[in-house]
């Protein structure tokens, strides 16, 4: 199976583990991923707030490069970066005058055929749970997880489409074919606050912090994640929420695609489960996930 990938400027940098883990795991799993010879930033920020026609025109220069892979397919990582795109070529296509305009930036006329997918979505329908359970090598048995999806991945419908945007299945069912126990909460789908970073770090402390308690208090062993802000986000700010709760959290933050890899028989550092803020490698160890 092959198909185009844009990993996006953050897998490039701060998330690069998640980018490591996407490749091992499809690699695993004869998924041939090709890069377009040449990308840019998608456009989603700050481009989106301040300039519509350069988001676009962004948007635009990617899905040219895409396209020139010969692929009807695209596969995302990043939710901000998926949705980025699939918003573009949405644009353009109901507006001829639009695009018109976006080709003379461009210089080339954006294709409004590619089927983008999110790498969620591509790895849980496309590939499918009867390949994964194939790879299967190491079974998370013993594992309580809470998959987050995060409020950008799966809204609007009418943008992402791959799963309910309120009570979304996709990551959960891809955990139970890892052999994980996938605990049932109701914050599936609630705002980390990762977008208000530099601008409301309270609010955010506040937002990330009611995720975090509610999935300690559910008895989780870790938060697994398809986005890399989430991550970040939920990753690093367990200090400050200690601070503002009175209460210490340790709670392993780790891409769906880390977990993928390990139960596929991958070493830890392969998947950059070093990387982390909070240490995860005592919870491997603890549930002898490390054979």
């Amino acid at each position: 199976m092959q198909a185009s990938y844009y990993p996006g400027c953050s897998l490039e940098g701060a998330a690069k583990s998640y980018n490591a883990s996407t490749l091992e795991v499809c690699r695993r799993l004869d998924v041939e991923l090709h890069d377009p010879e040449d990308w840019a930033c998608c456009g989603s920020s700050p481009a989106l707030k301040m300039n519509r026609m350069l988001s676009l025109a962004l948007g635009a220069y990617n899905l040219v490069s895409l396209a020139k892979a010969g692929m009807s397919e695209v596969v995302i990582p990043c939710p901000f970066c998926y949705r980025r795109l699939n918003s573009a070529q949405q644009e353009m296509a109901e507006d001829a005058d639009l695009k018109k305009q976006v080709s003379e930036l461009v210089e080339a006329e954006p294709p409004d055929s590619l089927q983008i997918q999110s790498l969620l979505g591509f790895i849980r329908h496309t590939v499918g749970l009867t390949e994964i359970e194939k790879q299967v090598v190491r079974p998370l048995a013993g594992l309580k997880l809470v998959p987050y999806y995060g409020c950008y991945l799966v809204k609007p419908p009418a943008l992402t489409g791959f799963d309910d945007p309120e009570h979304p299945s996709s990551l959960d069912e891809i955990l139970k074919a890892l052999g994980a126990e996938v605990l049932d909460w109701d914050f599936k789908t609630e705002c980390c606050g990762a977008g208000l970073s530099l601008s409301k770090t309270e609010t955010v402390i506040e937002l990330s912090g009611r995720i975090t308690k509610e999935a300690a208090w559910l008895g989780a062993d870790a938060i697994v994640v398809a986005c890399q802000l989430c991550q970040a986000n939920l990753d690093m700010r367990q200090g400050q929420i200690a601070e503002q709760h009175g209460k210490k959290y340790y709670l392993p933050v780790v891409y769906f695609t880390q977990l993928m890899g390990l139960a596929f028989g991958l070493k830890p550092r392969e998947l950059g489960l070093h990387q982390h803020v909070v240490d995860t490698m005592p919870l491997w160890r603890a549930k002898d996930l490390l054979k």
